[in-house]
């Protein structure tokens, strides 16, 4: 198959797949490829935004929209939320995206810069192994009833085993598109909590892809080490009509529609071919994480086979983790996202 896809440098892709190679991770600064304002972007994001040709206007939006603060408005919204998703590094490398929860207020914001969160993941969360004194991370705030999102990435700073705080180094806004509305409950006390015996598996299991063959939503964390701003961590939401996410053996496949411009997933990709998902089954509180080697295609056949998709990537799926249960959080399915509707499926999916 002929496409290209997106590499970090130095590293060939799989498949005999013609590579785009970025520069190096540093991120933009003033006068640099004819952009005159400084801009929050790294290699890998800066690349992609070229492949569209708007990297000059990114330059611009960068400057203006993210923020190393939260706003008074998203430290409100944080204290409202019953649930976090969280995006951490472990020790061998691999990112994981995961869920923290519990009554609304769990997590509070006393000054612009500081995130507080009285919640850990569960022993047996693999996002636990990334966690503790001065690691960097990746926060989502979304409230999917009224799909409003706010994302936070930055640095554990405080740390008691218990709770943790969190100073912001990127804070911006997500708009509402591809989220499918969900009014929540608690099944449980979130205090509650149940952890099993941590098994994880190097593929995926026949319960693990029907689970994702069914989802209308994942959540996705990744992360790239830049010069000057180290390790930066992200996790973000992607959704669209169930089976949108295509399995092909422990290989998953995920559109890529339009969005805000940013790519700090994809961009991330570029720079460090690694992401860990998240996939929950929201009326059950199960829980699946995944985490593999990633790849961006950019130029495929594939890509004019799923309406609406602009590019591609794609998980191959290496470290498994199915927790049954993990949540005390349900939620009930209040519609889907128009943008999610005006997209299409996989050519197998709409022939069945």
């Amino acid at each position: 198959m002929n496409a290209t896809t997106m590499s970090p440098a130095g590293a060939a892709p799989a498949g005999g797949s013609t590579a785009v190679t970025p520069a190096t991770a540093g991120p933009a600064t003033a006068g640099s490829a004819g952009m005159a304002p400084a801009a929050p972007w790294h290699a890998g994001e800066l690349q992609l935004q070229a492949h569209i040709g708007m990297a000059e206007r990114m330059a611009q939006v960068g400057a203006k929209v993210i923020r190393p603060y939260m706003p008074d408005q998203h430290r409100a919204f944080f204290a409202q939320l019953p649930f976090l998703l969280m995006g951490a590094v472990d020790g061998q490398g691999d990112p994981w995206a995961g869920v923290l929860e519990g009554e609304p207020g769990f997590a509070v914001s006393p000054d612009p810069a500081t995130l507080q969160v009285a919640a850990l993941p569960d022993a047996d969360d693999p996002l636990r192994a990334g966690l503790g004194p001065d690691q960097p991370v990746g926060l989502l705030g979304i409230e999917l009833h009224t799909r409003r999102r706010n994302r936070m990435n930055g640095r554990i700073t405080a740390w008691d085993g218990k709770r943790f705080a969190v100073t912001v180094a990127e804070s911006f806004g997500n708009c509402p598109q591809y989220i499918q509305a969900r009014d929540f409950h608690f099944s449980r006390s979130p205090a509650l909590r149940f952890p099993g015996a941590a098994r994880e598996r190097t593929g995926l299991a026949d319960a693990d892809r029907a689970l994702i063959a069914r989802a209308d939503t994942l959540f996705v964390a990744t992360y790239a080490d830049t010069d000057e701003a180290g390790r930066r961590v992200d996790v973000s939401h992607r959704g669209g009509k169930p089976g949108f996410v295509r399995i092909d053996g422990d290989t998953l496949t995920v559109p890529d529609f339009s969005g805000n411009r940013f790519f700090n997933t994809l961009g991330n990709m570029v720079l460090n071919p690694r992401a860990g998902l998240l996939f929950i089954d929201f009326e059950r509180g199960d829980v699946l994480q995944v985490s593999g080697r990633a790849e961006v295609v950019l130029d495929s056949p594939e890509i004019a086979t799923f309406a609406g998709a602009e590019r591609l990537w794609r998980v191959h799926a290496q470290r498994v983790r199915a927790r049954p249960g993990a949540l005390a959080l349900r939620w009930r399915f209040g519609g889907y996202s128009p943008t999610a509707l005006a997209t299409g499926q996989w050519p197998q999916a709409a022939a069945a």
